[in-house]
């Protein structure tokens, strides 16, 4: 066998081999280990098809739904499209303590699966917030922060404001 035959011979068995293995990625069944993320009216949108899958649901923290109960580590709370009235919103169990930062109108993002009562239970609980950091303006008082740690311990306690 000349060098060069050799050198086809390899190539070719090379590119069967990283044919197969795209073969089985696009058709090994690896849509079953997908989670789609979703915002609430696409994922009602979906009707009976969101009912199953592992989903991650993205929106913000509809104002006045948080009920915490600390006694059963149970949360639930509805994740509406956006904070305008009548926005499209699912309501959420978690039985997981909610991050401190935690409060009405915050984004947030869910994974759990969704069931045919209307219920989407999650076990994973995420809060978008900005990393960047703002100086207090001339005259502002610098302990301000503290009233957003407040508010946010009344609402997931529960506690009437």
């Amino acid at each position: 066998m000349t060098p060069v035959a050799r050198n086809r011979l390899i190539a070719l068995g090379a590119l069967l081999v990283a044919g197969a293995g795209l073969a089985f990625v696009a058709f090994g069944g690896i849509g079953e280990n997908l989670v789609y993320y979703w915002s609430p009216s696409e994922m009602l949108g979906q009707g009976e098809k969101a009912y199953t899958a592992t989903i991650r649901l993205g929106g913000v923290v509809q104002p006045g739904s948080i009920q915490w109960n600390a006694e059963h580590t149970t949360l639930h709370f509805r994740v509406a499209d956006n904070n305008k009235e009548g926005a499209a919103s699912v309501l959420v169990r978690s039985t997981e303590t909610p991050p401190q930062m935690f409060r009405d109108k915050i984004g947030v993002v869910v994974e759990g699966t969704y069931d045919a009562s209307g219920v989407f239970s999650s076990n994973r609980l995420m809060v978008n917030h900005s990393n960047e950091y703002r100086a207090p303006k001339e005259g502002e008082d610098p302990n301000k922060w503290r009233e957003t740690l407040s508010d946010a311990t009344t609402a997931t306690t529960g506690a009437p404001r």
